[in-house]
């Protein structure tokens, strides 16, 4: 008897959820056309930007300095745990001012960078050695390296790459056979 008591609670319960579904489908719909909306703006310019938001100037050609690597990446194929590979990254200045390299950051402790300290005239050579020891590394290993200058774009990465052999461990130590 109380089941058919609760019947109508059952139905009022259904109703308002189905109706509660359609009111959020509703406003999830206006919120997708709206973005739709906003998204078509962009594509078109017609949204003005933020007032927060920086100018961004194209940087003066006379003003910046221009990389140019043979290669930005070096493989130095498969090493035994513990070896250390040294490897100069050699660039010629293209741009049409002196290059100067602020920074020079390796993306890992492993890594060690030297570089041209003093300013890369337009048509001379300046270098990036890279050392990476790979005491304590096994297996594939790509280390980075990013160099900070007044390039365009501003920041430049060369990568080593290679497999390091993982140290085989060496057989334990066996004293006397007792009897």
């Amino acid at each position: 008897m109380k089941q058919l008591n609760l019947l109508p609670a059952y139905f009022l319960a259904g109703a308002l959820l189905v109706t509660g579904c359609d009111s959020k489908s509703g406003e999830k719909d206006e919120r997708i056309d709206a973005l739709e909306q906003k998204i078509s703006q962009l594509e078109q310019g017609q949204v003005a930007a933020p007032s927060n938001a920086q100018s961004v100037t194209a940087a003066d050609p006379s003003s910046i300095g221009q990389f140019e690597f043979e290669s930005i990446e070096f493989d130095f194929g498969t090493i035994n745990e513990g070896k250390v590979v040294e490897h100069e990254f050699e660039f010629t200045n293209v741009g049409q001012a002196p290059l100067v390299i602020s920074n020079v950051q390796a993306s890992c402790g492993c890594t060690s960078p030297d570089w041209t300290k003093t300013p890369v005239k337009p048509g001379d050579k300046g270098f990036v050695k890279v050392v990476f020891n790979s005491a304590a590394k096994s297996g594939v290993q790509s280390p980075t390296v990013s160099i900070q200058a007044n390039t365009s774009p501003s920041v430049t990465r060369l990568r080593l790459k290679g497999n390091v052999n993982q140290r085989s461990a060496s057989s334990p130590t066996q004293g006397p056979v007792r009897q």
